[in-house]
Formats: structure tokens, C-alpha cells, sequence
């Protein structure tokens, strides 16, 4: 099965930044390869200029923060290191495995890789938890290198919200025949890095394997 994967421009984010980006982003591919019942609320960024849209599904949001609270777990135990977010979207298939037995399959049919590089934090003691903004520095010049950064991130996320968009708009060929079942979504999965960074790359090998060769994104 053809299998399209999107590779997101990696982002350089600091710890209090990460629920906030995920965010962003899972929820903007979602919406935008939600199907027709949903009912898209408008959000505003809590530390970007950046409004993004979200599919009004109360069970979906809490998927979405169950994982992004699992990877912001990971991030405390992996600091400054690079971690992936994987999105993946299949249908299921019933296949006999013998004369009295049906195994049901996945056939993924789009994954999405978010790449992020988290920062360790400046100073060894006062690093922002959860949705914290950073303490300001009297001095001024921390509080202009830390406006700096978060301009540039801004401008990053902006280039991957417009990544996504040009790919949901130009990659239509792959996607299946909605089942009749789903009411507001196809079926998807996100996956997050284990605490042993190994396991989350047979993890990937596993679905490349699943999917046979998918198609590569330049």
C-alpha cells in the first residue's frame, strides 16, 4: 500500500515551549484530514501570534494531551536532545489467517514525523514547568536574546503550519475511502519516544515494515 510520509522542518525549542508546539501541530494535521462531522474551533497560541484550528472533538483533544504530556515527561528524563513525534494514520483491514481465525491489520497510509530539538535550559535551577513562561531578567539582555529566539521559533512554526498545509493540499491520491464508522477522524496513532530510545526506532522499523516502501517526501 502507498504510504506518504512528511518529514516537519525540525524545530529548536525550549522546555516550556514544547506542550504549546505539539499543540499546534497535531492539531492542525488532524483538522485538516478530519472528515466532514466536526466542528472546528478557532485557538489562540498562548506564547505565539499564531491562531490554529482544532476539530471540536473532546475525545480527540484528549488524546492529543495524553501524549504530549508523555513526551514532555520524556523530555525531563532526555535533556537537550532531539525527539520525534510520529502521527500515523492507516485503515483496518481484516485479513484470515486461517480457515477459522480473521487477524486484523493496519495499513498505514500517511505518517507525519515532527522533529524537535528541546534546549536545555538556561541555568541549573529555575527551569519553567508546564505551560510556565520564563522569569525575566532586570538586566534586559536576557529578556531580548530570549525575545529573539522566540521570534525565530514563531517564524518556524509558521514555516511548518505551511508545510502541512502545501502537503494536505498537493498528496490527495493515498487517502482511502473513508469507513462509514469514523465519525470525525480516520484512524490514526501518535507515537512517542520511549524512555529507551532504542525501542522507538524498531517501533518505526516495525511500521516501515508494515507499510512495505513507502513513497518519500524530497
Amino acid at each position: 500500500m502507498n504510504c506518504e510520509i512528511c518529514h516537519l522542518k525540525e524545530l529548536e525549542v525550549e522546555v516550556f515551549q514544547v506542550r504549546e508546539v505539539l499543540r499546534c501541530i497535531l492539531h492542525t494535521i488532524l483538522f485538516h484530514r478530519a472528515l466532514g462531522l466536526v466542528r472546528p474551533k478557532d485557538v489562540d497560541s498562548e506564547h505565539f501570534e499564531i491562531t490554529y484550528v482544532q476539530c471540536g472533538d473532546a475525545e480527540l483533544e484528549k488524546k492529543i494531551e495524553e501524549k504530549v504530556d508523555h513526551f514532555c515527561s520524556w523530555v525531563e528524563k532526555h535533556p537537550n536532545k532531539k525527539g520525534q513525534v510520529l502521527l500515523s494514520f492507516y485503515e483496518v483491514k481484516n485479513k484470515q489467517a486461517s480457515w477459522f481465525t480473521n487477524k486484523v491489520e493496519r495499513l498505514y497510509w500517511e505518517q507525519w514525523h515532527v522533529n524537535l530539538h528541546v534546549l536545555q535550559p538556561s541555568g541549573a535551577h529555575g527551569k519553567p514547568h508546564g505551560g510556565a513562561k520564563p522569569a525575566r531578567d532586570p538586566g534586559g539582555g536576557g529578556r531580548e536574546e530570549s525575545g529573539s529566539r522566540r521570534g525565530s521559533l514563531e517564524a518556524s512554526l509558521r514555516d511548518v503550519l505551511f508545510q502541512i498545509i502545501r502537503f494536505v493540499n498537493e498528496k490527495k491520491d493515498h487517502i482511502p475511502i473513508p469507513n462509514p464508522d469514523c465519525v470525525s477522524s480516520f484512524p490514526y496513532e501518535i507515537t512517542i519516544p520511549s524512555h529507551s530510545d532504542s525501542s522507538f526506532g524498531v517501533e518505526i522499523f516495525k511500521r516501515m515494515l508494515q507499510t512495505g516502501h513507502p513513497t518519500m517526501l524530497s
